[in-house]
């Protein structure tokens, strides 16, 4: 087993979640299928708070917001999210609780994992890959390029768990330099002092962009291939733009030193992977500029789905997906190419408003929950 395989471990599906004053959620509890789950139930019932109680539960972090404390119900002191899951062998469980108690007034985050606590869930082996589709994260394809990277590096970890701390080194190496150009523009530090930090930096820099372009070269063909399959326009692919062109660190060196003055000026490192561009284009135009919502959002849908496949070959492991309110987006063919290919491997879950919309909903494989606010119902589960 290599560095990169380090963390590989067998398939681990969810097999519930329990939501105690979570969001619109009291008490709460959903079984979750092997295959595909549909949640169903009108707009406001409840829908996306049940997927994000999944990604809270399974990531210990929210993928609609940074704040914690939007998630504790209204008038409750603590939210606390519970995740059953079972791989090959044995039943384990994540669980996730932030807020105020009777001995603690600021509120405080507790993560466990099979009872133990621990500091960051994304590093526990037991922990299900997971994905998420939700109309928020249209801004990783129309945002700024910061979304973007920070995206790719998470795959490129995902892929390769043993290279999750290329991307932190590279930050606290960039960090020290630019502390560093602030000393020098006050007069307090010589510029021959940035040699050593121009090297470690380089170092790191290749590395990191290797990384990406190596994650990048492995979803081009799945991404594009999907993207034509959900009817996206033209021949859209993934662009990786670095700004260096540096074939060694000697070079990349060199380009730090060219750039010094406006280093200076800025007080800051302006050249590096971190303004480094993941690019979705078509025709040589930025889809994020020149591409309408609808196809932004199906770009996105087809860039989610190249990943789970990628991720699914390299660990043999497949995500979870969470899908909100995608289906109302695609027409008939669309959405009957994205339930078979969901229902193919892994797990799934999807929330509609409509029933309908979800080929195969009804069927015994499926496993469906109805939502009303601040309630889930069981309606069926597969075996």
């Amino acid at each position: 087993m290599t560095s990169d395989d380090a963390q590989w471990i067998a398939d681990v599906r969810v097999v519930a979640v329990q939501m105690r004053d979570f969001r619109t959620y009291a008490r709460a509890e959903a079984g979750i299928g092997p295959g595909l789950t549909v949640v169903h139930g009108p707009n406001g019932a409840g829908k996306s708070n049940l997927l994000e109680a999944l990604y809270y539960g399974c990531t210990g972090r929210s993928p609609r917001t940074r704040n914690d404390r939007e998630l504790v119900r209204f008038g409750a002191a603590a939210a606390r999210v519970v995740v059953s899951l079972r791989d090959e062998a044995e039943a384990h469980e994540l669980s996730v609780g932030f807020g105020t108690t009777p001995d603690q007034a600021q509120p405080v985050k507790r993560m466990t994992a099979d009872g133990a606590q621990v500091e960051r869930l994304l590093d526990v082996e037991i922990r299900p890959l997971i994905s998420v589709f939700l109309p928020d994260r249209l801004e990783l394809v129309k945002g700024p390029p910061a979304l973007r990277r920070a995206h790719l590096d998470q795959v490129v970890a995902g892929i390769w768990p043993g290279r999750a701390d290329t991307r932190r080194e590279y930050s606290r190496v960039l960090a020290q330099r630019n502390a560093l150009l602030a000393r020098i523009r006050s007069a307090r530090a010589s510029q021959s002092t940035l040699a050593t930090w121009d090297r470690e930096l380089a170092a790191r820099a290749l590395q990191l962009r290797a990384h990406r372009e190596e994650a990048v070269a492995l979803l081009a063909e799945p991404f594009a291939a999907r993207a034509q399959q959900l009817g996206c326009t033209g021949d859209v692919t993934l662009a990786y733009r670095p700004r260096s062109r540096a074939a060694d660190e000697d070079e990349f060196i060199a380009e730090l030193r060219e750039r010094l003055p406006g280093d200076l000026e800025r007080g800051f490192t302006g050249h590096g992977p971190h303004r480094d561009e993941l690019a979705i284009v078509r025709a040589a135009r930025e889809l994020r500029v020149y591409g309408s919502q609808g196809e932004q959002r199906l770009a996105l849908l087809a860039l989610l789905l190249a990943e789970r496949a990628v991720l699914a070959t390299a660990r043999h492991r497949t995500p979870l997906m969470l899908l909100d309110d995608v289906m109302s987006e695609l027409d008939g063919e669309r959405r009957e190419l994205l339930a078979h290919e969901l229902r193919s491997s892994g797990q799934s879950v999807i929330a509609t408003t409509d029933l309908s919309h979800v080929p195969g909903a009804t069927d015994a494989a499926v496993t469906r929950l109805r939502v009303s606010p601040g309630a889930v119902l069981q309606e069926a589960m597969a075996a």
